[in-house]
């Protein structure tokens, strides 16, 4: 049986790689060896930013609920425990999202909750 080169398959998957690697700095852009370093790297960070994002926007959404609630008179903690036991069930991104919009509506949701906690 004749010997078969992976020449085509290699080309392939380099070329893959490279194609990725497009817009990096140097060499980490043309030399498969250290394009292929570059690019694992970025995908590993690119998946843990998934991650990162979901507890930045929860944070934003927090800070914002605080400064609404405190023009109210409320801090945070008295506000969502105060919700939590009027029985109202609004996640942290819609009440971020009243406190930037609808600031009347939150502000009815602040006494509710002040007469609650």
């Amino acid at each position: 049986m004749a010997r078969i080169k992976g020449g085509f398959k290699a080309r392939k998957r380099h070329n893959k790689v490279l194609k990725l690697a497009k817009g990096y700095r140097g060499a980490r852009s043309k030399q498969y060896r250290i394009a292929k370093q570059s690019v694992m790297r970025a995908l590993n960070s690119s998946y843990a930013g998934r991650k990162q994002r979901k507890r930045q926007f929860r944070r934003l959404w927090i800070a914002r609920i605080n400064a609404a609630a405190r023009l109210s008179g409320i801090s945070y903690s008295r506000f969502m425990f105060g919700l939590k036991q009027a029985g109202i069930d609004l996640n942290r991104k819609m009440l971020a999202e009243m406190a930037v919009n609808d600031a009347e509506g939150f502000a009815k949701l602040a006494e509710i909750a002040k007469e609650k906690a």
